[in-house]
């Protein structure tokens, strides 16, 4: 999975270029979709710069192997980022997950 093919998942689902990051928590890794969107005028990145923070982040799930795990999700969830409220996708990493340690990506 590309930057921008993750972009492309996120305009079919909602529409919208959301922000997205990658959090760890209790030893779980998740893909949040956060409220923020590169089409408000408050966006504090350039296109330029999402579309590189996507890649950064689709190589992470590309090295995961967790695209498909992102697109079922997607296709299945009724949830929509809203204000204050992302929707956080879980990422199943097998056994490999103690090998990842989350920064801010």
């Amino acid at each position: 999975m590309t930057g921008e093919e993750l972009r492309e998942l996120l305009l079919k689902k909602w529409g919208r270029s959301y922000d997205v990051r990658l959090r760890q928590t209790k030893g779980t890794i998740y893909l949040q979709v956060m409220w923020k969107y590169l089409e408000q005028q408050s966006f504090p990145l350039t296109e330029m710069e999402y579309l590189q923070h996507l890649q950064g982040v689709a190589t992470y799930l590309d090295a995961w192997e967790g695209e498909s795990q992102v697109q079922d999700y997607l296709a299945k969830t009724t949830e929509r980022p809203r204000l204050g409220k992302a929707v956080s996708i879980p990422l199943d990493l097998g056994d490999r997950a103690s090998e990842w340690i989350v920064g801010d990506v």
